[in-house]
């Protein structure tokens, strides 16, 4: 399996794990277990930001330049409702 491969899949784990951490983090019913929770969401969102990071640097995670024009026509259509 290509570094690549093996990559985008740790990426797709830690931002599953994120989003565990997240809704246990809000779902909490102790401040202990709030505070648990959170440092563990802070850990994995450090971890998915240096994979992201590592990806990018390597040309293996794409991102879209959009155009203003794109950008303004989506913000009039959520703004009127």
């Amino acid at each position: 399996m290509e570094d690549k491969d093996l990559m985008e899949k740790e990426l797709l784990i830690i931002k599953g794990v994120c989003d565990l951490y997240l809704h246990g983090t809000i779902e909490s019913s102790t401040a202990e277990v709030h505070c648990a929770f959170k440092e563990a969401l802070n850990t994995s969102l450090d971890i998915q930001n240096k994979l992201y990071n590592l990806m990018a640097e390597k040309g293996w995670y794409k991102t879209e330049v959009v155009e203003q024009t794109k950008i303004d026509t989506v913000k009039q259509k959520f703004s009127a409702n």
